[in-house]
């Protein structure tokens, strides 16, 4: 894969690994650059024809750690929040549309974004010093993403409000106990872990894996069928409230945001 600025490839015998390198951000935060890079991505994943198996990570110190408060002020007008709203949606049903398993190791911070990316893969391995949380309420705008939908899939209705409704974060060993990530793991362990089981995954019988996955993934679909539109179609009416415009002063000033709900 050529042009990505945002994103590295490896190929490590038959699986690809990608690695959220965001050359003007540590810690990977989301901008116009690496939200449309992740779109592509996707896309390009889905006629991928050499690997068969695929393994995404994060830089040295996260994962990915959720939008950028830099960006979000320049989605300020109708046509940059509907090419926004068409790249999500394009982005988040292309990676359940990938037939090659792909296993995510968390590295560090899984937020907004970047947690619902991590969610939606096939098999997660965690850091132990990782945490994941969608915080989109905390900023004034819905969890437009994919958390929505697989949040509450994962975890049931009750205890998935109880994340999105708070944007509070998630420990490693939380994440396991709740079942949101399959295995925990030290963070020197952490590459050699998740990719010995890419590897394992790669060497089955790429049929039946392909087309496993492709069965399963029905029910993730069925999720982001009832979630995902409705949503996002609220995301973008809380991007352009007041709220949103005090949680991104209140980041400048360095205060408590004062919500009005309006």
């Amino acid at each position: 894969m050529e042009g990505f600025k945002a994103l590295t490839f490896d190929r490590v015998g038959d699986v690809l690994r990608i690695s959220i390198q965001h050359p003007s951000s540590p810690l990977n935060a989301v901008d116009d650059l690496l939200h449309g890079e992740f779109t592509r991505l996707f896309r390009e994943l889905k006629r991928e024809d050499e690997a068969r198996a695929v393994l995404i990570t994060g830089n040295d110190k996260a994962f990915s750690a959720g939008g950028d408060f830099a960006w979000f002020p320049t989605l300020d007008d109708a046509a940059k929040l509907e090419h926004l709203r068409r790249d999500a949606k394009q982005m988040i049903w292309d990676l359940l549309e990938v037939e090659l398993p792909i296993v995510a190791a968390v590295n560090g911070p899984a937020i907004g974004l970047g947690a619902s990316l991590a969610l939606l893969c096939d098999t997660i391995f965690m850091s132990e010093t990782a945490t994941i949380a969608d915080p989109h309420v905390r900023v004034g705008i819905v969890a437009g993403d994919g958390g929505a939908a697989i949040w509450p899939l994962v975890l049931g209705p009750a205890r998935a409000k109880q994340f999105l409704l708070t944007g509070d974060s998630v420990s490693a060993q939380d994440a396991y106990r709740m079942g949101l990530v399959n295995e925990v793991v030290a963070p020197e362990d952490l590459e050699e872990r998740a990719m010995a089981f890419a590897a394992k995954l790669a060497a089955g019988a790429p049929l039946a894996i392909r087309y496993t996955k492709q069965a399963v993934n029905k029910l993730l679909k069925d999720a982001l069928n009832t979630a995902f539109d409705t949503s996002t179609a609220l995301e973008i009416v809380t991007f352009q409230s007041d709220d949103h415009q005090e949680a991104l002063a209140a980041i400048r000033e360095k205060r408590k945001p004062v919500f009005r709900g309006r």
